[in-house]
């Protein structure tokens, strides 16, 4: 059988066949080697030398495309590239005949025009071989192909011509024209060589990794991939590369499908036990389970993740793969994230972590400790020049310091990140790499500067990682994530809690935990405390189980505010405490200083402002420099209300210089607040401000204070909140 001038037989049982396409690269090689160097420019020299490469691994493209790439780099040359094709399609069967037998020419001589051994050379002894080898038929089929493509490569460019001369009204039409082509390259460029297989799995596979967008769309490339497995189903890298491409669309059976199919062909075909001996069917066995519960853990299907994981780490200990086990080890980490009952078979394996050198932010290790202890891996990674993981560690560093709090070293690491190139070529004109730790970094970019009211820095970033890491990527979820919560802080800091709790959804579908810890702060704001406080002690207890460290210190301290909005401070100390004690031991400076910060507050409600401001000398100074805009206000409007309660007993001249001093303070508080946009703090900042003028006398700045609180208190909801009542 032969279509396009192929058989379909023994596919990879060859190097090459002729194809009409590799007919017009001989010519165009041969017009190459009939050109003097004068009538060549040196420039046009190089850039057909360039295009030589691509054209020779690449797939077969339309005769219209191929000529409108040599006359990009030569003119001259693609008229008689195009002449030549012409008189040999229109011609007879013995002109492609006397073609072939004129490629011989080319090593003759003293010094030949290509030689032998050239990538250009084995070529064109590629390619004489295999037309040698065709029966006449099969050389009569060929010749009326290349009729065919010849005549349809006409066509193509008369269309072009046509549509040149076109207004700009008929763009829309050309663009459908445009897209019903590209589908016939892909249709008419028949089966692959192996060669061309191999480099247009490895391009594709390149461009997945490092920069997705320049890669085919999924359903491109699946059309490509299934006319490759048509002709050669036991093509173990095709079906990897499938399973690749349905992760980027998330269709968990298409790509569990070509996983199996991917390993049960490497056990078939022998490559693994060619190169690893009796070991390589056990290694395949184990490694395949792997990559199956990691498929599973990114669906969520963590009860089979589990299984597979305990099956893959079977094998590995009876193969002893130390290798495969740490493998396992990481990914028993993370679904001890996503389950509880998971945990506990982690921490039977932490003991061999420990034994390796594996370090653990949350075991509550300082952050010199943990810094060193990456650095003895950052070392073992530049020195074997290990780009990838380059990247992952300083990706890690960024979450790391943001988790203890410091946001100023954590942009450093981000921008570290971004502005380094990275050591690991890249193919096919990818200028960038677009792996999850770009993403991860671009995202604590994106949150960091939110917090500090750069929301126009931050939506630039965020318009970047949507161009970058489009909506059908693997890695989106991140920023989308990331986005939705921005916006939500946004919207409760401008006071438009129905627009927060409608981005609840968005959140939730991300990130479970996440999603309804927001909802619990919705529920707070919107003094739904009954069901807020049911729902927070819900999420507590799960997020114990899950020990999560992070979101528990949280959970709690929005319970802290709840019970003090209830004028229930009392409750509140205990559940402050035990938040405090999570943090220190866990060594979370950041949520450290803000639950001593819901401390002093609790203690000023107490009638105790004297403790609160030294608690609030303790906690104030990592606040204001690693910490968000809105905290900073928060921070020093607590300090303006604790000088304020502490002057009651002060003498009168004492007592004007006291709320003097808490006036700068608000006057601070309310510029930090501006930066973010939260109108419901300026609010109460504008009637503290009121009343502290009202105090001094100052009839004229008490009246400037009471209008902004007058048109923001009649612009925001109250929910029936006594105001200032919250921290």
């Amino acid at each position: 059988m032969m279509t396009n001038g192929v058989v379909h037989a023994n596919l990879f049982g060859i190097k090459d066949w002729v194809t009409p396409y590799k007919i017009a690269v001989l010519v165009l090689l041969n017009e190459m080697g009939r050109t003097g160097e004068g009538a060549v420019s040196l420039v046009e020299r190089r850039k057909l030398n360039q295009l030589l490469l691509p054209l020779l691994q690449g797939p077969d493209i339309t005769l219209s495309k191929l000529y409108k790439l040599i006359e990009e780099s030569c003119p001259q040359l693609a008229n008689s590239v195009q002449i030549r094709i012409k008189l040999m399609a229109e011609g007879e069967l013995k002109d492609m005949e006397q073609f072939f037998d004129d490629l011989s020419d080319s090593f003759s001589g003293t010094e030949p025009e290509v030689h032998k051994t050239s990538v250009v050379g084995l070529f064109l002894r590629h390619m004489i071989l295999a037309y040698s080898k065709l029966s006449f038929s099969q050389v009569f089929k060929l010749y009326t192909a290349l009729q065919q493509y010849f005549q349809n490569g006409e066509k193509k460019t008369v269309e072009d011509a046509d549509m040149d001369r076109e207004d700009a009204e008929r763009q829309m039409e050309k663009e459908e024209l445009d897209v019903s082509v590209r589908e016939e390259e892909v249709s008419c460029s028949g089966p692959l060589s192996q060669k061309q297989a191999e480099f247009f799995l490895s391009q594709q596979a390149a461009l997945l990794k490092n920069d997705e967008t320049k890669a085919l769309t999924p359903a491109s490339l699946q059309k490509e991939l299934n006319n490759l497995l048509k002709f050669n189903p036991d093509f173990a890298e095709a079906h990897y590369l499938s399973y690749l491409n349905n992760l980027r669309v998330q269709d968990v059976f298409s790509s569990t499908h070509s996983l199996l199919h991917y390993f049960d062909r490497l056990i078939l075909t022998g490559a693994e036990g060619k190169s690893n001996g009796d070991e390589g069917y056990g290694r395949s066995l184990r490694y395949a389970a792997l990559n199956l519960a990691a498929l599973h853990c990114r669906f969520g299907h963590y009860q089979q993740a589990e299984l597979a994981l305990q099956e893959a780490i079977r094998i590995a200990q009876e193969s002893n793969d130390h290798v495969c086990l740490q493998h396992c080890l990481s990914w028993l980490y993370v679904l001890g994230q996503k389950r509880a009952d998971s945990y506990v078979l982690l921490e039977h394996s932490v003991k061999k972590a420990v034994h390796f050198g594996l370090p653990r932010a949350f075991a509550g290790k300082t952050a010199n400790k943990l810094m060193d202890a990456l650095k003895d891996s950052d070392l073992l990674h530049w020195k074997h020049s290990l780009s990838e993981l380059i990247d992952i560690s300083i990706a890690q560093k960024t979450a790391i310091w943001r988790l203890y709090g410091r946001s100023t070293m954590a942009l450093q690491q981000a921008q570290m990140l971004l502005s380094m190139n990275s050591l690991e070529s890249v193919n096919a004109g990818v200028q960038q790499n677009n792996t999850e730790s770009f993403a991860v970094a671009l995202c604590h970019l994106a949150e960091l500067h939110a917090e500090q009211g750069c929301f126009a820095a931050a939506a630039e970033v965020l318009k970047h990682l949507r161009e970058r890491f489009p909506p059908n990527s693997q890695h989106a979820q991140l920023w989308m994530l990331c986005d939705q919560k921005i916006q939500f802080d946004r919207a409760m800091n401008d006071g438009k809690f129905h627009l927060a709790d409608s981005l609840v959804t968005g959140i939730t579908a991300l990130n479970g935990i996440e999603g309804v810890y927001r909802k619990a702060v919705v529920m707070q704001a919107q003094n739904q405390m009954t069901e807020a406080h049911k729902l927070l002690q819900k999420l507590l207890t799960y997020c114990q189980k899950l020990k999560n460290t992070e979101m528990v210190i949280s959970v709690l301290l929005s319970v802290a505010e709840l019970y003090w909005r209830s004028s229930s401070p009392t409750i509140a100390m205990p559940v402050l405490l035990e938040a405090l004690a999570l943090s220190k031991e866990y060594r979370l400076q950041y949520l450290a200083s803000e639950t001593v910060l819901n401390l002093a507050y609790a203690q000023l409600i107490l009638g105790i402002p004297e403790q609160a401001l030294t608690l609030l000398h303790m906690a104030i100074e990592p606040i204001l420099a690693d910490g968000a805009i809105l905290d900073k206000g928060r921070a020093m409007f607590l300090v303006s209300k604790c000088q304020v309660a502490s002057a009651a007993s002060y003498d009168p001249v004492k007592k004007a210089e006291a709320l003097e001093a808490a006036i700068e303070n608000l006057n601070e508080a309310k510029n930090y607040f501006a930066k973010v946009d939260c109108r419901e703090r300026i609010r109460d900042v504008a009637y503290f401000q009121a009343r502290l003028y009202h105090a001094l006398g100052k009839t004229q700045e008490r009246n400037r204070c009471a209008m902004i609180f007058r048109q923001l208190h009649q612009e925001l909801p109250s929910h029936g909140v006594p105001l200032i009542n919250h921290l």
